[in-house]
């Protein structure tokens, strides 16, 4: 597939599957009261921090902002990329346990098993050892069994869909003294074979976003959220 038309594969996937996908997750899963878990004690807290008082307005505003600024679109993203590469036969889905992707790598032609992460601050203190475990174990697994023969560390990675080398966490630094963590324009030119793909699909979905109608969208989810609680007896805003 040329560069131009993978870029216009992959620009249409984002716009379709994760960003008018969560426009409309936003104006109903997101803002219906039964998708929430509700923390009664912080929420009326936080309602008085955003609006002054404890009011229906408040607690959907408690409720929904974090959910749709984060959770809901960060959660969807890493998963959704990952079914992108299967889908358009960049990678496939693999078949070791703890491994997302296997694809072969377009700059010094080894097969990869990689595991993906969304950004350079994604993973905490406690997850790199787990993770240094499962890769080794796997790799002695496979040199045991001489099912995978030739393999090496450098062959099970991290890929790290977007950010600089430099920007890291000491986290992935760790973990990269053992096995290599890639990281946005050297992932994407590794998996696609084009040098400089990140950076021009970077600026293609800047672009692509200018089309995505999100015009009132917090203000229309907020307020069916806040009609619904409103008339919850779960709240008592007498």
């Amino acid at each position: 597939m040329t560069e131009k038309k993978l870029l216009e594969k992959i620009v249409d996937y984002f716009e379709t599957n994760i960003f008018k996908n969560h426009v409309a997750m936003s104006l109903t899963k997101n803002a219906t009261l039964k998708s929430y878990n509700i923390n009664p004690i912080v929420v009326k807290y936080l309602s008085r921090v955003l609006e002054g008082n404890y009011s229906p307005e408040g607690v959907a505003k408690a409720l929904y902002y974090p959910r749709v600024l984060g959770t809901s679109i960060n959660t969807s993203f890493g998963t959704r990329i990952q079914n992108m590469f299967v889908e358009l036969e960049l990678a496939s889905g693999s078949l070791i346990k703890g491994m997302d992707i296997e694809f072969v790598d377009k700059i010094d032609g080894r097969k990869k098993w990689c595991q993906l992460k969304s950004g350079p601050n994604t993973i905490n203190s406690e997850d790199v050892k787990p993770l240094i475990q499962k890769f080794s174990k796997t790799i002695n697994l496979a040199r045991t069994n001489k099912a995978l023969q030739g393999i090496s560390n450098s062959d099970f990675v991290v890929g790290v869909l977007y950010g600089e080398q430099h920007e890291l966490s000491m986290h992935y630094k760790l973990i990269d003294k053992v096995h290599p963590v890639i990281i946005g324009k050297e992932f994407w030119h590794r998996l696609t074979g084009y040098e400089e793909f990140y950076n021009m699909l970077v600026a293609s979905l800047h672009t692509s976003i200018n089309s995505v109608d999100t015009e009132d969208l917090i203000n229309r989810g907020c307020a069916m959220l806040a009609d619904e609680i409103r008339n919850s007896p779960l709240f008592d805003f007498s």
